[in-house]
């Protein structure tokens, strides 16, 4: 069980990265940035017995992702019975798993370049896990939750034009691993604070738009499921992060499609955690 609750990555005023406890009631950028709070004297993500607090205070400049590198993103698609519905497949007998590579990896406040190349600009507010321990062949008589770190927000950031079949091969991947496609945050809560994710509300918008909002339990593939069905035969190494899916109200199931535009901010909130909000910024 990690030792932190509201576990907050952050710049302050001179350019020091600390990490520190985020009150319950700091969820947005603007409830964080400029707090004045004690921060831990150390990492609490490299250490498993618990860190004292430092007795002075420093101010929240900056609000970072979380982490601050990943061995990798695991993407869960069509996890969501809406979202199957909106895109036309099946229910799947099996998670439909992608992956994104470290450098997809993004702060919550961030912007997020779109090169050139990047058409069909799509949104998917997501839960993330974060694995805390290295897990292989979870057996039946373990607990997959026991191999949570924490949860955090995101947003599976995906441009359609390559998650087209003609150029993807029905594979998603490729859609969804450009540089920075991957912002979570704005603060990792430990499972002593979320002992029941399904519980929790998520709600995406666009410019002030809801687009998406849904509660967290109507996922096909829960998350002790997610974590089994990828680790099998395969390590999770500690500090993967897993985009557990999305519900339905994606840009791509709009009629016509919405796709974002040079400029718009994408905001992604999960009741108890927190909201990320990132703007896309086009290259010409």
């Amino acid at each position: 069980m990690p030792s932190f609750n509201r576990l907050l990555r952050f710049r302050d005023r001179n350019g020091n990265i600390y990490y520190g406890e985020a009150p319950s009631n700091a969820l947005t950028g603007e409830d964080l940035v400029g707090l004045r709070i004690k921060p831990y004297l150390g990492n609490p993500l490299e250490c498993d017995a618990p860190l004292p607090l430092s007795e002075e205070e420093t101010t929240v400049a900056e609000v970072l992702s979380p982490l601050s590198e990943t061995p990798i993103i695991y993407g869960i698609g069509l996890n969501y019975r809406k979202h199957a519905e909106e895109a036309g497949h099946p229910i799947p007998s099996f998670p439909v798993v992608f992956t994104k590579p470290p450098d997809a990896l993004a702060g919550p406040f961030e912007d997020i370049p779109v090169g050139k190349e990047a058409q069909f600009m799509d949104y998917e507010g997501e839960l993330c896990i974060v694995i805390g321990k290295d897990a292989k062949d979870i057996p039946s008589s373990a607990s997959p939750l026991d191999y949570v770190l924490g949860y955090t927000v995101g947003n599976d950031v995906s441009s359609r034009y390559w998650q087209m079949p003609e150029r993807s091969g029905n594979q998603h991947g490729y859609a969804k691993s450009f540089d920075k496609f991957a912002p979570i945050g704005p603060i990792l809560c430990s499972s002593k604070i979320i002992p029941d994710p399904s519980a929790l509300f998520l709600a995406t918008k666009v410019n002030g738009d809801v687009r998406q909002k849904a509660k967290l339990d109507d996922l096909i593939f829960d998350i002790p499921a997610i974590i089994r069905h990828l680790s099998r035969g395969t390590t999770l190494r500690k500090g993967t992060v897993i985009m557990t899916g999305t519900p339905s109200g994606v840009a791509a199931g709009m009629k016509p499609p919405q796709w974002l535009k040079d400029g718009d901010t994408v905001e992604v909130g999960i009741s108890v955690i927190g909201t990320i909000k990132n703007k896309m910024k086009f290259e010409s």
